[in-house]
């Protein structure tokens, strides 16, 4: 839940992105830091060449660079030619009233930093810029600095052509036979041709969260529950294989998709684990059978040497009494069938009356009958 919540505050955050805005196909270009130093020094310069032209005037010098601060700030955050011409013509506008006799250099400089500056435009390492020139596809920008028409060319998107991850869920989907289940996915995607993601499709990114949505409510309903437990790569290829048909046209290749997690209601989690219990109940029993056969089988071998042969017998049951009495002490619980097969009768005896003798010593009272 917590990992899900700062997602969302990540993509809220994202979406108030100013860098991030200038990647979409709302913005014209993109107004990046260098593009406001650019902007400042025009207005440094044409403040100097007016100095050198005209007297110092405090006047000249707040307007000029307060116009500096204020256009840069608010081209920084429009991003468009319409704001950037409005603009524009409402500094030169309040330059020309207020220095209306000295005003022809200041006014040449505004409009050259208004032009020039967003003009000069920057994709980084892993970036791709499409522009376009009188609404019509121009071509593909690729990274580093390159130059645009003012107000003519448009990059309409910067795309990122990194591997990127989406996650996605199906809340609620009925398997195969029947059972509400919640599964996460995530997918391993990349943008390979940056002129169709950008011309063929509205908002790729969107898109493809959608269909992989798509995509994997359909695959839970094709497959029973215990199939998306024990086969959750089969399932994942599946998804995968669906977007790669989908998105194949866009100029998007799908990697890999992963099931991240299956979450099925608390009541079927729990007869599950009876169910689990019970199994492993009866191959416990099983297993145990198995060996009693086992055994019984052993024994009724031994049997056949035994019954041939009744010294060996004897010589076992001597064997049994021994390991007993080391053991165990002095008392041994035989059956009587076995005394009787056995022969431990005598050797029972003979045990016994050694133990009392042992019991009762030479140093024993005559008792006064004998006497």
């Amino acid at each position: 839940m917590k990992s899900k919540v700062y997602g969302n505050i990540d993509r809220l955050l994202g979406g108030l992105s100013l860098e991030r805005f200038a990647t979409t196909t709302r913005a014209d270009f993109r107004f990046a830091p260098i593009n406001g130093l650019l902007m400042v020094a025009i207005f440094v310069t044409g403040l100097v060449v007016h100095l050198t032209l005209h007297q110092f005037s405090v006047r000249a010098v707040v307007l000029s660079l307060g116009s500096a601060l204020v256009l840069v700030g608010l081209v920084r955050i429009c991003q468009v030619w319409e704001a950037v011409v409005t603009l524009a013509t409402a500094d030169c506008l309040a330059i020309y009233l207020m220095l209306r006799p000295e005003s022809g250099v200041l006014l040449a400089t505004v409009v050259l930093a208004v032009l020039v500056a967003p003009s000069v435009q920057m994709a980084y390492q892993w970036e791709r810029a499409v522009v376009l020139r009188f609404g019509k596809f121009h071509g593909i920008r690729s990274s580093g600095l390159f130059f645009v028409i003012p107000v003519v060319d448009k990059v309409a998107q910067f795309v990122d052509q990194r591997i990127r991850v989406t996650d996605f869920n199906a809340e609620t989907t009925l398997t195969a036979d029947t059972v509400p289940v919640n599964v996460d996915a995530i997918a391993f995607w990349m943008v390979w041709d940056a002129q169709k993601a950008v011309l063929e499709v509205e908002t790729f990114q969107t898109a493809l969260a959608l269909s992989a949505q798509t995509a994997l409510r359909n695959a839970i309903g094709k497959h029973e529950l215990a199939e998306l437990l024990s086969e959750r790569d089969r399932l994942g290829k599946e998804i995968q294989t669906v977007l790669e048909e989908k998105t194949s046209p866009w100029g998007i290749t799908t990697q890999s998709v992963e099931i991240r997690d299956i979450i099925i209601p608390k009541e079927l989690e729990d007869a599950m684990s009876r169910q689990a219990q019970a199994e492993r109940e009866r191959q416990s029993r099983i297993i145990l059978g198995t060996a009693e056969t086992e055994i019984a089988e052993k024994f009724a071998r031994a049997s056949e040497h035994y019954k041939k042969n009744p010294v060996a017998l004897h010589l076992r049951a001597m064997n049994m009494v021994y390991e007993g009495l080391r053991q165990k002490g002095s008392m041994i619980i035989v059956p009587s069938s076995a005394v009787e097969t056995m022969g431990l009768g005598a050797l029972g005896g003979l045990t016994s009356f050694g133990r009392a003798g042992q019991d009762e010593g030479p140093d024993d009272p005559t008792p006064e009958g004998d006497e």
